[in-house]
């Protein structure tokens, strides 16, 4: 009697580094917004008073922007190979799903580096074209997850 097992040969989640949390961003926002209103009340008694309003804009700004890199961070990719198939699922950051599924014989990593030998890109490409993996990856973990994907198609196309 042969064993059969389902289990993958390789599954990683791929998230950004978030360096900021929630509670973090708001106490980044009333700290800039603090220490705007500390000048702002003295050119208002100065009578300058439409630098308020610029000063405000320069806090809507700073919170948009955090806003904005909070919202990128909820993006999600999720691989998975086993030895018939490769699957990835990508979660952007509104939420939506996209899943592509792929024959792991048919599949080559595509490594692309820069003049220092630094990993700057991971690629999946196929008969039909390429797809970007780990794009919000660091250099370090792009390198890493190359090494470890590498070594598990291989395997799958063994």
């Amino acid at each position: 009697m042969q064993a059969t097992t389902t289990a993958p040969l390789f599954a990683a989640e791929l998230t950004p580094h978030r360096s900021l949390t929630p509670r973090g961003m708001r106490l980044v926002v009333l700290l800039v917004a603090a220490l705007a209103a500390f000048p702002g009340v003295i050119f208002f008694l100065l009578g300058a008073w439409p630098v308020v309003g610029f000063m405000g804009l320069d806090v809507l700004a700073i919170a948009l922007a955090l806003y904005v890199a909070m919202r990128r961070e909820k993006r999600r990719e999720q691989l998975t190979l086993w030895s018939d198939r490769l699957e990835l699922v990508t979660t952007d950051a509104k939420g939506a799903q996209a899943r592509t599924q792929l024959v792991p014989r048919t599949v080559r990593l595509v490594i692309d580096r820069d003049f220092n030998e630094r990993t700057t890109a991971l690629k999946l490409r196929t008969a039909k074209g390429e797809t970007e993996i780990g794009a919000f990856l660091t250099q370090d973990d792009k390198a890493s997850l190359a090494k470890a994907f590498g070594t598990a198609l291989r395997k799958a196309r063994a």
